[in-house]
């Protein structure tokens, strides 16, 4: 290793005038480390020895297991103690925070996705707080939103509820109010979409496949690549909740509805440059009219009593002797009660108008008949009977407010 006194030797022997072999031969150097020596291209900076670290042999370990799991410190801790890590917890969290901040930044990395056309749109939901101010019972608000990808074109829906049949009603005004559909939703991971990371919400499924697109959902702790609807949630609290009052949930919706056409979709947009409602002409969605509204059923479990008869709603409906004594569920859709055992709609009538009716299916009333002549026979019926006998026997279901036919 060259030392300070070789360099004095060296240029005194070149002061003196010595040759450089000459000079290679009295010190024992190389004539190329003499060479950079009179020129001055060597230097004596000498290479500290690398510190080691207790945490050496456990750095691979850690920083694939963090990469993976985003494990704490404390934990981490407890794993690497049994490999043989006699070093301090401080050691270890001094080691983690630049892979903590790299996660962190990375989080934040996006890459702006633009759709086609007609390809997507994206739904959130978002709670807005008590917002009606002459309510009595004044229950937490939340608002739907959906904006399709292309011309940025949103809608919004104010509830009180954030259920399923909610969410679907909500699809639904949102469809009637764009005049169709994307080719797919892009949601995030809640309960109403999927029931975890590779179980979809059947309900959901079936609401998609009856109006043909497909829903997806953004992957796990990456909401930013839901971006568009999750900064016009941000634009609805700012630009349109705050600083206004509401009555109650038809004002809100109907203020939200004058907003949209007024300021959210007439702005122009930041991104695209353009006014949401100039580039919606542009957008190829699958026209409202196409297929009939979708009918979701909210069901409820019944037991059919020894009449053939299930209570709902204050009323009375039939069903087929076959299920008396059984466990059914009953829903209402669009004026209709729809009684099903399993997956079998059973029974299908007109919602009563009001509450103590009694809606009978004439079919289910002559089975019951038949049903409880076989069980008690009596020499004066002689089934199958005759219109005569039907007309005698029904005289006294003048109880029932409507037979259907």
């Amino acid at each position: 290793m060259l030392q300070v006194d070789h360099l004095w030797d060296i240029h005194e022997l070149h002061r003196q005038g010595q040759s450089i072999r000459a000079i290679a031969e009295l010190t024992g150097l190389s004539r190329n480390t003499i060479r950079k020596v009179l020129r001055g291209q060597h230097n004596l900076v000498r290479k500290s020895a690398p510190k080691v670290s207790c945490l050496d042999p456990h750095k691979d370990y850690l920083q694939q297991r963090f990469t993976e799991t985003r494990l704490s410190a404390v934990r981490l801790l407890a794993e690497i103690r049994p490999m043989g890590y006699e070093g301090s917890l401080v050691t270890l969290r001094r080691f983690l925070q630049p892979l903590k901040q790299q996660t962190q930044a990375t989080k934040k990395l996006t890459v702006r996705f633009e759709t086609p056309p007609g390809q997507q749109a994206q739904a959130d939901w978002a709670s807005c707080g008590h917002l009606l101010s002459d309510d009595e019972a004044n229950p937490a608000v939340s608002v739907f939103v959906m904006v399709l990808g292309y011309s940025r074109m949103v809608f919004v829906h104010f509830t009180t509820s954030m259920k399923m049949g909610e969410l679907l009603r909500c699809h639904q005004e949102a469809f009637r109010f764009f005049g169709g559909w994307p080719r797919e939703i892009l949601y995030d991971n809640m309960k109403q979409v999927k029931l975890s990371r590779s179980q979809w919400n059947e309900q959901l499924l079936d609401f998609a496949g009856h109006y043909g697109f497909t829903p997806k959902t953004h992957r796990v702790r990456r909401p930013r690549t839901k971006g568009k609807v999750e900064r016009f949630v941000e634009y609805v609290q700012d630009n349109f909740l705050a600083g206004r009052s509401f009555a109650d949930l038809v004002d809100l919706n109907a203020q939200g509805l004058h907003w949209l056409e007024q300021t959210a979709n007439v702005r122009v947009h930041a991104t695209t440059g353009q006014r949401p409602c100039d580039l919606f002409a542009q957008e190829q969605l699958t026209p409202y009219a196409s297929i009939a509204p979708y009918r979701y059923l909210d069901p409820v479990g019944r037991t059919v009593n020894w009449e053939s008869m299930v209570h709902f709603r204050g009323s009375r409906y039939s069903v087929p002797p076959a299920y008396a004594g059984q466990k059914v569920q009953v829903a209402a859709a669009g004026g209709q009660i729809v009684i099903q055992a399993g997956e079998a709609i059973i029974a299908e009538h007109r919602q009563a108008a009001q509450s103590g009716q009694c809606i009978v299916d004439k079919s289910h009333l002559e089975e019951l008949w038949k049903v409880t002549c076989r069980q008690v026979p009596s020499p004066e019926v002689r089934p199958p009977f005759d219109a005569a006998t039907l007309a005698v026997q029904t005289t006294a279901l003048r109880v029932y407010e409507e037979v259907s036919l």
